[in-house]
């Protein structure tokens, strides 16, 4: 089968497609036909040899994974360690819960880790009604499901969005749009939550961070119950998935080149 792996750091032209025999699952993992796994920031930072963890090389790609388990056909998604930018993964079933049924297959693997980080960070936010809350960075995969929950939990919700962000942002519910290329930060903000790496927030600002270590620092961690948690929202109409791109795994060198220079907006998923 095919997987998407890096033998050594370095830019987009070290990943591979790599052959390697079908993986067999140990104890308490099932055999998971992969439908789609989704490209995140953080791969690109690991690619480069970035991120304060163990990695073992090669190491194949693949947090986020969509798919069905092979031997009972259930439809699943989950947050694998890595190994599901392929055609199949031997995952924990622990890291696993059912897929939501109202959308493709696919389109759930946008879910996982753009959904536990935001999660967790409004979460960490303790919003309260009618707090004004500055969503910076909201075009991003992570950031259209923060302004959802941000919502859901009742604030007043100031996005900073790039022109073509702004329309996607709205739908999912900001009150107010600020286009960061032209305005600055907005400093009347009860709560901020930083999606990206401006460190020049609003000062007296209650302040989580998902990139910085600028107020609370949020680091994502698997939690089941909150991934179920998310998959009831998205099959009740709560949660839209912003999936931007399908595209076959053999563009995932393309993908992070993109990422790179900062040419992806919402969610790209990756089918093998």
């Amino acid at each position: 089968m095919k997987i998407a792996r890096i033998h050594e750091f370095g830019g987009p032209d070290v990943i591979r497609l790599d052959d390697v025999p079908l993986p067999v699952p140990g104890p308490a993992e099932v055999l998971v036909r992969v439908a789609a796994t989704s490209f995140n920031p953080t791969e690109g930072w690991l690619r480069r040899g970035m991120v304060p963890m163990p990695v073992t090389l090669p190491f194949a790609f693949g947090w986020d994974v969509a798919g069905t388990v092979v031997e009972s056909g259930e439809q699943v998604v989950g947050f694998l360690d890595g190994g599901a930018a392929a055609e199949f993964v031997a995952a924990p079933r622990e890291r696993l819960v059912s897929a939501p049924r109202n959308v493709p297959l696919h389109h759930a693997a946008a879910l996982p880790l753009a959904g536990l980080t935001a999660w967790q960070a409004v979460a960490q936010a303790r919003l309260r009604p009618g707090e004004r809350v500055l969503v910076n960075g909201a075009g991003g995969g992570i950031g259209g499901i923060v302004v959802q929950l941000a919502k859901r939990a009742g604030a007043h919700v100031i996005a900073t969005a790039s022109p073509r962000s702004a329309a996607a942002v709205r739908a999912f519910g900001a009150d107010e749009v600020v286009d960061y290329t032209l305005a600055p930060l907005p400093q009347d903000a009860d709560v901020v939550l930083n999606l990206v790496g401006t460190a020049d927030v609003p000062a007296g600002a209650r302040t989580v961070s998902i990139t910085t270590k600028v107020g609370t620092h949020v680091v994502t961690r698997y939690d089941r119950t909150e991934l179920a948690e998310l998959v009831a929202l998205v099959e009740s109409g709560e949660l839209a998935l912003d999936v931007t791109e399908v595209l076959p795994l053999d563009a995932i060198a393309e993908v992070h080149g993109r990422g790179e220079v900062g040419d992806i907006r919402g969610k790209i998923v990756l089918t093998p």
